[in-house]
């Protein structure tokens, strides 16, 4: 019954992190199950590097404070041979018995062909038949619900984080940031915009100028990886939304994508380019609306200014760009 209890509880969840602490709560109900965490998977400068987020600890399940790159228990994933070699084989269940006799199981969550969570239970005993018919009931209910969950945060043509996920994911990075003030580096947004994309549109057809926001949204992922979320905020318009790094790195990320995309041959299109403005995404801010707000500002100077660039809001407002800019549009009534 309490099982049920669980899983009832467990489906009624409408938060990725919410969702894993109800899986994890149900799975502690099972006999012999003694330590459960999840796991999570990323590669990063080369290699697959694991974490757990979720674990049991003192009796009470817990969650990780840092982002993925600053957890000083992320590992390489050869430092869980079995669980590496089970992932390359692509492999359901892993199991392995350990020295001390404890057995631990693996049951990673595949989505289009990757493994970026994986469930993990530590046994005082194996896993009897019967145990393994529930356990992998509760699993598959919570892989689905999980899949349905990230249904609704993708935007359907690209694949990426749509908008209504921005400030859940600003918040959670803010709120890590903020635990740690004496980091010098801070978390970064872009707001990246395709130029002259209504003439894509107009001179080839909406079907080329899908196509285009795909192969764009295919680039985003290559140049910044899984370590930072990138979201499609409508039209042309994308968001990146940068761990923390000075801003030198945050500049040299954001023209080496500016760069890429406009080296690369768009078919039938050609060359296509983008406009970049970026903010720092201070603590400081009182909402995502201005940080956004602030990152499009320097967006549209970049426009205004040749396209096909990048541009610091920080630095033109020192340099009283947008105070110049805003007495000429008072004075031309162009209120906005």
């Amino acid at each position: 019954m309490d099982i049920l209890q669980n899983l009832v509880h467990m489906t009624g969840q409408r938060d990725h992190l919410r969702l894993e602490f109800s899986v994890l709560s149900t799975l502690l109900q099972l006999p012999d199950v003694t330590q459960v965490r999840a796991l999570e998977i990323h590669p990063f400068e080369g290699l697959f590097w694991v974490r757990p987020r979720t674990w049991l600890e003192n009796g009470q399940l817990v969650s990780s404070e840092y982002d993925f790159l600053h957890d000083p228990q992320r590992e390489p994933l050869s430092t869980l041979p079995h669980l590496k070699d089970g992932l390359e084989r692509k492999l359901t269940q892993i199991k392995h018995q350990t020295d001390a006799g404890t057995h631990t199981l693996w049951l990673p969550v595949w989505m289009n062909e990757q493994a970026r969570v994986c469930i993990e239970l530590t046994q005082s005993a194996p896993v009897t038949e019967h145990s393994m018919d529930i356990l992998l009931a509760i699993f598959q209910v919570y892989r689905n619900y999980q899949s349905l969950l990230d249904y609704s945060e993708r935007d359907a043509l690209t694949g990426l984080l749509n908008r209504k996920t921005f400030d859940e994911h600003l918040l959670r990075l803010s709120s890590s940031c903020s635990k740690h003030p004496d980091r010098p580096t801070q978390p970064w947004l872009a707001v990246i915009d395709i130029d002259h994309f209504k003439q894509v549109n107009d001179r080839y057809g909406h079907l080329f100028g899908d196509e285009v926001l795909i192969l764009m949204a295919n680039l985003l992922r290559s140049c910044f990886g899984s370590q930072h979320r990138v979201f499609r905020f409508g039209g042309e318009e994308f968001v990146v939304l940068l761990h923390p790094m000075t801003q030198e790195d945050a500049n040299r990320a954001l023209e080496q994508f500016r760069v890429t995309v406009e080296n690369y041959d768009f078919p039938q299109v050609g060359r296509v380019t983008v406009s970049v403005g970026f903010s720092g995404a201070s603590t400081r801010l009182p909402s995502p609306t201005q940080l956004i707000g602030q990152a499009d500002e320097a967006l549209y100077y970049a426009k205004e200014n040749g396209r096909n660039r990048v541009c610091h809001y920080e630095t033109l407002k020192q340099l009283g760009v947008f105070d110049k800019h805003q007495q000429v549009t008072h004075d031309d009534v162009e209120l906005f």
